[in-house]
């Protein structure tokens, strides 16, 4: 009996050391040591397209070169738009360069992450060559493996991307928006961020930048209320230009769910970045249940959810967004009378705006916080007659 006792020990020890058949895809890193799918590789973490991939058992990415993403990027699209048109790039089954050319009756469909999913047709033509095309697209080749871990993740090259030109695009009506999506700001009045939602507002350039997406696949961070309140001394005293970037900071160009920012963690652009840089990004950081967004000044949590229905979703944050290049650009921060917000504050430990901002002794602070109590009370009296 002691034996068997022994042996039976041996046999679970043996089933918790053994490797794990779950593979984690580093689809960034993998792609990184290849300079020519840097922009493709780029817009997988934009996206947020990346975090998708590496939770996936089965895979295959069809990559496409600097050149072939440039004719696509001239399309001049949102970055949801582009997101969607990457997800078609993510076959979720594998296929290497043996297998494509090796297709059960010369043909194949595979789905894909772009819902509802979308599938892309396989087939293999004459003279060796594999066509790539989803419906209504016109098909892409394929170029070459690139890498390959069967039967997990397979990296191939294709000609171009898998996308409708504009015009056919045109053609086609878009569906019409549910009422609850068709008006941002009169859900996020209703749900405990209206006096963000009066800003937005007030901005044709930052509103036009949210409606912009509204069909197309948006995320808003919506601070409540109360956290808004405290803030708009700061706000007001910012330039037409620093307002529009920091209103437009608390957007995404695509549509998150809260599940899939809770499984995902990572750096994304903002409907304020500059498409030639990377300014005005955010950090989506995920600890169990809560979802955190991050920036080098401040530390925000997702408190509640107004709206999470693609293609848009609305998700309430206990704290204001604040973006470094505002409040470090001599062009859009406060000016110095309103106190020292021209600097960096990276490394600062996370706190409410408003408390760092009545921190200053300066009489000229003083005065402007209370200028801003009473403009907050004047705002939210005249959002209570509505």
């Amino acid at each position: 009996m002691k034996l068997h006792h022994a042996a039976a020990t041996l046999i679970t020890l043996s089933l918790f050391l053994l490797p794990s058949t779950t593979t984690a895809h580093n689809i960034t890193g993998i792609l990184a040591k290849y300079p020519d799918f840097s922009n493709f590789n780029n817009y997988l973490t934009a996206t947020l397209l990346s975090p998708e991939i590496q939770r996936r058992d089965t895979i295959t990415v069809c990559a496409i070169d600097n050149a072939a993403m440039d004719r696509f990027l001239s399309n001049d699209l949102t970055l949801g738009a582009i997101k969607n048109v990457l997800s078609l790039h993510i076959l979720l089954d594998f296929f290497d360069a043996e297998k494509l050319l090796l297709l059960p009756n010369g043909t194949a469909q595979s789905p894909t992450l772009s819902p509802p999913p979308a599938s892309v047709q396989i087939t293999n033509l004459n003279g060796g060559n594999v066509a790539f095309s989803p419906k209504d697209a016109p098909a892409a080749t394929f170029v070459k493996s690139v890498e390959a871990m069967p039967h997990n993740l397979s990296v191939i090259q294709i000609s171009s991307a898998l996308f409708v030109s504009p015009e056919a695009r045109a053609a086609v009506p878009a569906p019409a928006p549910a009422p609850s999506e068709a008006n941002l700001t009169a859900a996020m009045s209703a749900h405990g961020c209206s006096v963000f939602a009066a800003l937005l507002v007030s901005s044709v350039e930052a509103e036009q930048a949210f409606e912009a997406n509204n069909v197309t696949g948006l995320t808003v961070f919506c601070p409540v209320d109360e956290a808004m309140i405290g803030f708009i001394p700061i706000f007001e005293n910012l330039t037409d230009d620093g307002k529009e970037a920091l209103l437009e900071y608390h957007g995404i160009g695509f549509y998150a769910s809260f599940s899939g920012l809770r499984s995902s963690n990572g750096e994304t652009s903002t409907l304020a970045t500059d498409g030639a840089t990377k300014q005005f990004r955010l950090n989506v950081v995920n600890d169990g249940d809560d979802v955190t967004i991050k920036t080098p000044m401040v530390t925000a949590k997702i408190v509640g959810t107004v709206l999470d229905k693609d293609p848009v979703a609305i998700f309430q944050l206990d704290k204001v967004l604040m973006p470094l290049e505002v409040f470090r650009s001599p062009a859009l921060a406060p000016s110095p009378a309103t106190g020292d917000y021209s600097h960096p504050v990276s490394d600062a430990p996370a706190e409410s705006p408003a408390d760092g901002f009545r921190r200053k002794s300066n009489g000229a602070a003083a005065r402007l916080i209370s200028d801003g109590v009473i403009l907050s009370l004047g705002l939210v009296f005249i959002l209570l007659q509505f």
